[in-house]
This record gives structure tokens, sequence and C-alpha cells, in this order.
């Protein structure tokens, strides 16, 4: 062998590793460096809590619709909040606004704790707290990824859009199986106090921010207009009339609205969550509910280790139509399989194709001109955090007048079955690429 061949076969595995593995070029910027070690420390967190609220909320009715329920009655204050949220966004300094929101969300999840510590086992009061952090809720999240152009160069936006999706997925592997852990061994007000000290590192990171005004940056001719518009209705005063103008561009983009109509459909069709305690309950055991929670996540986490090539799709439009596609089928085998293993192992193909459709969505969304972005955000959250929502109450109704295997396989077949319709119809979708401005 000669010398160069040699040298060549060195280089091979690390020119394979630059261009599969997650690019961490974000984590350059100190101020996204902070804000990303707050959400991911955070993120594991609200994990225990996300286990715990529709377990305790199963415990104390033995009603599967009513863990549908519960995760539904925080739809509307989040749709409301969201869209709200995201023209406070664009109205105010941004690092205020995250503050402020992040408090309000620390402050419900000490309204859960006690609750728990204090043994109410009342589901109407924990209706009432979930519908309060899903309003906090909904004015932080389109606050969290508005500010990402503005600590990331432009051209890292999708980088940072995959290490942010991987390390909340992080999160959502090690937050449940964490809970699966401490819930039977220490009960439910464990669960909110490691959520409780945890989502302190977040207030933390956004107190480290600099100030974060809406620049109001120039882009295209396209786009001067909606800026002027939106200036025009005045800064500062976050009003219906600025959620109007955010509203109107909107609905001049079909590019953006297709990718919200194919993800409701994904999720409202095909979120099996709610049927999560019912299975650990009837099929697998208790000690399962930590793997399924986290299973999603598994196969979010290993896609995203493996993303160096989500950059370099050309045509976006195949891969996010197909990665929908893909979820649908994946759940439905997971809810067909007998075996814990093989249901854990489809759940996260699903993660892995729900990742890969969420950085192609995300990325066309922060391609908005800069005094949009809160608000199209806002409404992206209400589609993002509402369609598993609905899609908890659609589950666990059909769950209980059939059975959790229909509504679990039968939920997945629909949601592939409607991508594939909605590429078919709109063509738009499917021409999506890396030069879509």
């Amino acid at each position: 062998m000669t010398a160069v061949e040699d040298a060549a076969q060195r280089e091979e595995p690390k020119g394979w590793l630059r261009r599969h593995a997650i690019d961490v070029r974000p984590l350059r910027h100190s101020a996204y460096r902070r804000i990303f070690i707050g959400n991911a420390v955070s993120f594991f967190g609200v994990q225990f809590t996300a286990v715990a609220v529709p377990v305790q909320v199963y415990a104390i009715t033995k009603s599967a619709l009513w863990v549908g329920v519960a995760s539904f009655v925080g739809l509307v204050p989040l749709i409301v909040f969201s869209i709200w949220g995201g023209a406070i966004a664009d109205a105010f300094d941004r690092r205020k606004v995250l503050l402020v929101s992040s408090t309000m969300m620390w402050l419900t999840t000490l309204g859960l704790l006690a609750q728990a510590v204090l043994h109410l086992d009342n589901a109407w009061l924990m209706l009432g707290l979930i519908a309060a952090q899903s309003a906090a809720f909904g004015i932080n999240s389109p606050v969290r990824q508005a500010i990402i152009p503005s600590l990331v160069g432009p051209e890292e936006v999708a980088s940072a859009n995959t290490l942010g999706f991987t390390i909340s997925n992080a999160a959502a592997i090690g937050g449940p199986v964490g809970a699966g852990l401490v819930i039977p061994a220490f009960g439910f007000s464990a669960a909110y106090l490691v959520d409780a000290i945890m989502f302190t590192v977040v207030l933390w990171a956004t107190l480290r921010l600099p100030a974060l005004p809406p620049t109001g940056e120039k882009h295209s001719q396209a786009t001067q207009a909606s800026s002027v518009e939106t200036q025009s209705a005045g800064r500062g005063s976050a009003g219906l009339r600025d959620i109007g103008i955010g509203l109107r561009f909107l609905a001049g983009h079909r590019l953006i609205l297709l990718t919200f109509a194919i993800d409701i459909a994904a999720m409202v069709l095909a979120m099996p969550k709610a049927l999560f305690p019912v299975v650990a309950d009837q099929r697998f055991g208790e000690s399962s509910l930590g793997w399924l929670y986290s299973s999603i996540a598994i196969g979010a986490v290993l896609a995203g280790l493996t993303s160096g090539w989500i950059n370099r799709v050309r045509r976006r439009g195949i891969a996010l139509v197909g990665a929908v596609v893909g979820w649908g089928l994946a759940v439905a085998a997971a809810g067909a399989v007998p075996w814990l293993w093989a249901c854990v192992a489809f759940m996260a193909l699903a993660g892995a194709a729900d990742m890969i459709s969420g950085v192609y969505r995300q990325t066309v969304l922060l391609g908005a001109p800069d005094e949009m972005r809160g608000r199209l955000q806002g409404v992206f959250f209400a589609v993002v955090a509402g369609g598993p929502r609905l899609g908890d109450l659609r589950a666990g109704s059909v769950a209980d007048w059939t059975d959790a295997t229909f509504s679990w396989v039968a939920g997945g077949i629909a949601a592939a079955v409607v991508a594939v319709l909605l590429g078919a119809a709109f063509p738009v979708l499917l021409r999506y690429t890396d030069k879509t401005p």
C-alpha cells in the first residue's frame, strides 16, 4: 500500500463523520450556547412533568378518555397565547418576553407540585393547572425559536434547529425513563420537584442573554411591503392589528400553510401518547412507561446525531412528505406488535422521521423576515403543540369506543395516507427545495 493510499484511508472515516455527524458550529456563539444548555437541562425536567401529569390523571380517573381530555384542555389557551405570544415577540425585547413567560411556566410547575404534595387527587384542579401552563408555554415557545437567527449566523439556522430538536429529544429519552423510576418509588410530587429544580437553569440562561429587540431587517421586495405594514401598526402594541398582519402574511404563503397541514395530519391522526398509560397498564406493565414515553425521542436523537446530510438535501419537499409517511407507517407497526422491544423500536423509527420533517418545516419558517418571525412561530407552535393534544383526544376517544390497539394502528395508517394525498394534491409541497425562499 502506498503512502498516498494509506493517508486516504486514514482520512475517509474523518470525512464520513464530517458529512454525516451533527453540525455543532452554532455552539461557537456564547449566547446561543448558554440558551442551548439552559434548554437542555430544563427539557429533561419538563419530561418528568410530561409523564407525571397523564399518569396521575389516569391514576385518579382510570379512563383513557380523561387522559385525552387532560391533553386537549390546554389546546385553547395554547392556540390563543401562541398567536398572541408571537405578536408580543415581534413588538418587545424578546429576552424580557422569554424571561417572563419562563417564570410563568415555572410557577405552574410549582402548582402541580403543591397539589401532589397535598394529595388533593382532583382531576379538575389538574385541568386548570394544565391550561395555565399551556398559556405560558404558548407565549414562551415562539420567542424561544424567533431568537435563533439573532444568536447564530443565517447559514447556521438549520444546524441550530437540528441541535435544538436533538437535545430536546435526548431529554425526552432520559426524562421519561427517569420519571418511570421516580414516580413508582417516590410518587408524583418527586417528578414535579425535579422539573421545578431543573427549570431554574433556563431562567439563568435567559438572564444572561443580551437584549434582543426585533431588528425589523429588510428582505426581498416581496416582503418589504409586509415589513412596512407591520411597522405602521406600531411597535410595542402586540394588538389585534399586529396579529392580523401576521395572519395575512401567512395566508399568502402556501408552502408554509401546507407544512402546517401535513404536520396536523400526522399528529392528530397518529400521535399515540394518550394510549401509553393504558397499554402499560393492560399489556406491558408499569415498568414500560418510561420506555414508551421515551421511544419517539430515541429515534429523533439517533436521527439528529447522524443529521449531517439533512442540510445537503435538495428536494426537501419530497423528503418532508416521505418522512411523514414513514412516521405514520412506523406508528401503525408499533401499535400492532405484541412485544415491548418491537413497539419501542418502531416508535423510535417514527421519531426519526418526525425529527427530519420538523427540521425542514422549521427552516421554512425561519426564512421569513425578522419582523414576522415571532408571529409565524406563534402559529407554528399552536400547530406543533396543538396537534398532539387533538391527537391525544382522538386516540383516547377511539380507544374508549373500541380498544387501544385499533386506535393506535388505524391512526398511523390514516396519517400516512393523508400525507400522500396532500403531496399529490398540492405539487408546490413536493417542489420545495433548498433554494425555495
